[in-house]
């Protein structure tokens, strides 16, 4: 996997930091709505929560703490992250993702790192990335993994402490990690994402933003794309050599990036 760690580059921008879920791939390929029903499932049947209650109670948690996971830890069901994650993700109708070369290409032709930063765990990660044929086109991912470690990591003590709810989008805690993570300069590093508060939480840590499945700006947005195909005529900046400093390297990655 190429970490663009050696190029010699002037460009503007450094790093790419890149949600998943309905920002890589459109809201309509159904794997949300998939992913919600199996959560619900979950709900009732491994937490016997009252049928009644579970829809609302799913989005209110979802809204309040980020992901409906981390609300339900909050409150106090306890149970077993992966187990959850397997549960959620396992059954997705992954099938639906196609291979996707024109997003392969614009990828492969920006000259600087590219990072996936998303709620989800790193398997459904891969699986995602692997379905698109995206695997090899960043350098790493943050996952959910990355940010809420099953044990403490003696080098790592600087991004991590010991939380007691899941550190997850859009906290911008959660921000703040990714950026010293993946040992970036959030003023040289771009963040795509398709959730308004994602995007506004981006913007609160010092990146730039872009909102991705919007025609318009949303509050905390730098730039809107009505699909991620058409940043290169949104952000011709991204390609673009900075002739008065054109022997800057760019900094390898962290020893904390979780790889692909």
């Amino acid at each position: 996997m190429d970490t663009a760690a050696h190029r010699m580059v002037g460009v503007k921008y450094e790093c790419l930091l890149f949600d998943m879920d309905d920002t890589l791939y459109p809201l309509s390929s159904g794997l949300n709505l998939a992913c919600r029903k199996n959560i619900i499932d979950y709900m009732l049947e491994h937490l016997h929560i009252e049928e009644s209650e579970v829809p609302k109670m799913c989005l209110d948690l979802y809204k309040e703490y980020g992901t409906t996971m981390a609300g339900l830890k909050v409150i106090g069901h306890e149970f077993d992250n992966d187990e959850f994650h397997a549960y959620a993700h396992g059954r997705l109708p992954y099938e639906k993702l196609k291979h996707d070369p024109v997003l392969r290409n614009l990828l492969l032709s920006m000259p600087q790192r590219k990072i996936i930063f998303t709620n989800a765990d790193r398997a459904h990660a891969v699986k995602v990335l692997n379905r698109l044929g995206l695997e090899d086109c960043f350098e790493g991912i943050i996952c959910f993994e990355t940010l809420n470690p099953a044990k403490e990591i003696d080098h790592m003590d600087e991004c991590y402490s010991s939380h007691s709810q899941i550190l997850c989008k859009p906290s911008v805690e959660a921000f703040e990690a990714a950026i010293r993570i993946a040992n970036v300069d959030p003023k040289k590093t771009i963040f795509f994402d398709d959730s308004v508060r994602n995007v506004a939480s981006g913007k609160a840590a010092g990146l730039h933003t872009v909102i991705v499945g919007h025609s318009d700006l949303v509050p905390g947005a730098d730039h809107a794309l009505n699909s991620i195909h058409n940043i290169k005529e949104a952000l011709p900046e991204i390609w673009e050599i900075e002739e008065s400093n054109p022997q800057k390297m760019i900094q390898p990655p962290s020893e904390a990036m979780v790889l692909a």
